[in-house]
Order: C-alpha cells, then structure tokens, then sequence
C-alpha cells in the first residue's frame, strides 16, 4: 500500500454567493414580525418557518451569524406561541358550550 503524503497547503474558502447577508437580515426582521404575528396562527406558523429557513441559511455567512441566530430565536419563539395559540383555539372551541356559560354568567354578573 502506497502512502501518500498529507498536505499542509490551506483549503481555499468556499465562494458565498452574497445572499448570505440578505437572508440573516430577513430573518431578523421575519422574526420580529412573528413576534406580533403569532396572535393569528395562519400568519405565524408560515412566518416562523420561513424565518427559521432563511436563519439557517444566513448562518453560513460568518459576519452576519449573530444577526441569523437572532432570527432563528425570534421565529421560533413565535412558532411555539403561533402552535400554542392554535392548539388553545382548537380545545376552546371543543369545549364550547362550557366556555360560553362561563362568558354570559360574567356578563350577566356585570349587568347592573
């Protein structure tokens, strides 16, 4: 068997395409936005992947990974509170009636 003899040359950096900057950069602000998005889950599940998606791609640019980890935190905080959100409106609205006499005693409580 031939050994051939390990190279100390430095590998070249990949080439970035430039997007890299632009998709940190929609993440934060996707990001923030979901933060006010995720009242309405069919707005906030959309944007926080889509924030999450452009975060991870953002992070491949090494200057601009603080402003891509930012994003990803702040679309998945508001895909957790968006799925939240959505699950709590399924489950009240199974318990319907219940919830609704609940309602109407406070109203009629507040009733002078």
């Amino acid at each position: 068997m031939i050994e051939q003899p390990s190279s100390n040359a430095p590998v070249p950096p990949t080439r970035l395409s430039g997007n890299e900057r632009v998709f940190s950069i929609a993440s934060l602000v996707i990001g923030i936005l979901n933060l006010c998005a995720w009242l309405l889950p069919i707005c906030g599940v959309p944007l926080g992947i889509v924030g999450l998606v452009l975060g991870y791609f953002g992070m491949k640019d090494v200057t601009q990974k603080t402003l891509a980890i930012i994003g990803m935190v702040l679309s998945g905080i508001g895909l957790l509170l968006a799925c939240g959100n959505g699950v709590l409106g399924v489950g009240l609205n199974l318990m319907g009636p219940q919830i609704g006499d609940v309602f109407s005693s406070i109203n009629s409580g507040l009733q002078p």
